[in-house]
Order: structure tokens, then C-alpha cells, then sequence
């Protein structure tokens, strides 16, 4: 009898969660620091706190430092001050985005659709997935007898959002709506990507830029002029092609 009872009591025991993986399984959750932002976003302190909750200033220590593990009960009157649902504390956070582009890695591509192509481009930003903005370094290339000024870079094009472009050599000329001008080394622009644009190098020497493009989710208001001394800008590559 003793020995079948050991047996069970052994079976039992490997049909259990082992506690150091369950405290191991809250840590992971870091329920304490989530406590610790939500209060610190609305400049709360620890005694305000516990006034809204009715628990202790020291007791809301202990639990945002992780020396003890709330109850659902504490949870939910913690939750319910910041508007927030249990699941909050459970639910996995989202990591950090952090991309290193090494040159090395980098593809560089030509104009889409162009024998003689008027620019050169790389994306900076090709491993983040679900990216906000497309950021680009471009060559854009002088004029010559295969790409004459007709045909200097891509023909004037829209699209929704923003672009920003900065330039790292060279200079460039841009046309936005109804306005011209000329970028050089150190101009930098930022402007209304839903007005037709266009670009092209304006120099005897290559004409590098950091171009980025920023996505626009809903429809952007109508962007009022502005007057054109260092503006310029670049559309992403799909914008390119089509306006070939």
C-alpha cells in the first residue's frame, strides 16, 4: 500500500506545474512594470495610487519592483484606473524595432523601365517589416546625350502621404505644383507628396540623397504653398516606376 502510494503521490506531483516555472511565467508577464508606465504616463505617484485602489503606497513598491504577485482582485482595481482590461497585463508586449542596414548588405538598383536610367537607388530600410516611412539613399545622374533634359528623371507623379529628401552632393531640381527649384549640398525639403512632383539632376556630378517617403493612412489636408528656397524631394520606387 505504502509503495502504490508513493507512486501516485510521484505521478501527481509530474501532472503538477512546477512552481519555480509558474513564478518564472509572472515574471516574464513584468506586470510590476507595466504597473510602474501606466502610473508614470499620468504623472501618478505611488500614494495617489493608492488612494484610487485603496491599497498601500508600500504594497504598490513591492508590486511594481516584482517582490509580490498581485492578486486579480488588486489587478483589476489597478486596471480599472487606467482604463485598461485585464488582458493588458498578460497580453505580449510588442519588442522594440531596431534594424541595422550595413552598407554592404545593400542592393543597389536601377530607374524601373529605363534603358538609360536617370537615377540609382537602395533601400535603407528593407528589413523592417510593416514600415512607417521607406527611407532611401538615391543617385541621381547628370544629363547626357541617352537621358536629355525631356527625359531627365521620372515625369511628374502623386501619391498619398509626405516625402523628405536632404542632399548629400550635387544638386537637384525640383518642381512641386507650380514652383522650381534648385537643391544643393545641405538643402533639405519636406513637402505634400498628394501634388504632382517631379526631380532631376541639375549638375555636371552625380546628385545623392536621403530620401524618405512617409505613409499617410487617411487622407492628408490640402497643404498650403510654401515658398521653395531648399525643397526637393523623391518619390519611393513604386512612385517611379509609375510615372515612367
Amino acid at each position: 500500500m505504502g509503495e502504490r502510494a508513493g507512486v501516485r503521490n510521484e505521478e501527481t506531483q509530474k501532472n503538477q506545474v512546477d512552481p519555480e516555472t509558474a513564478e518564472r511565467f509572472i515574471a516574464e508577464k513584468r506586470i510590476g512594470e507595466r504597473i510602474k508606465k501606466l502610473r508614470l504616463k499620468k504623472s501618478m505617484g505611488l500614494v495617489e495610487l493608492g488612494k484610487h485602489t485603496g491599497l498601500s503606497a508600500s504594497f504598490l513598491s513591492q508590486l511594481e519592483t516584482g517582490r509580490v504577485v498581485p492578486t486579480l482582485r488588486n489587478l483589476a482595481r489597478i486596471a480599472m484606473v487606467f482604463s485598461k482590461d485585464l488582458s493588458y497585463f498578460f497580453e505580449s508586449e510588442a519588442q522594440s524595432v531596431f534594424r541595422v542596414h550595413r552598407r554592404r548588405d545593400r542592393v543597389r538598383l536601377p530607374q524601373t523601365g529605363a534603358d538609360a536610367p536617370s537615377y540609382f537607388f537602395e533601400s535603407l530600410g528593407y528589413m523592417v517589416p510593416d514600415r512607417d516611412m521607406d527611407p532611401y539613399f538615391a543617385e541621381f545622374q547628370p544629363q547626357t546625350k541617352e537621358i536629355g533634359p525631356k527625359d531627365a528623371g521620372p515625369k511628374a507623379h502623386m501619391h498619398p502621404g509626405f516625402e523628405f529628401l536632404y542632399v548629400l552632393d550635387g544638386e537637384l531640381e525640383l518642381h512641386h505644383g507650380e514652383q522650381a527649384c534648385t537643391l544643393e549640398v545641405g538643402d533639405a525639403v519636406y513637402f505634400d507628396a498628394s501634388t504632382p512632383h517631379s526631380y532631376h539632376c541639375a549638375g555636371k556630378k552625380p546628385a545623392g540623397a536621403i530620401i524618405v517617403t512617409m505613409h499617410q493612412s487617411q487622407q492628408a489636408p490640402q497643404a498650403r504653398p510654401m515658398p521653395l528656397r531648399a525643397a526637393g524631394a523623391a518619390a519611393e520606387p513604386k512612385a517611379w516606376a509609375r510615372s515612367k
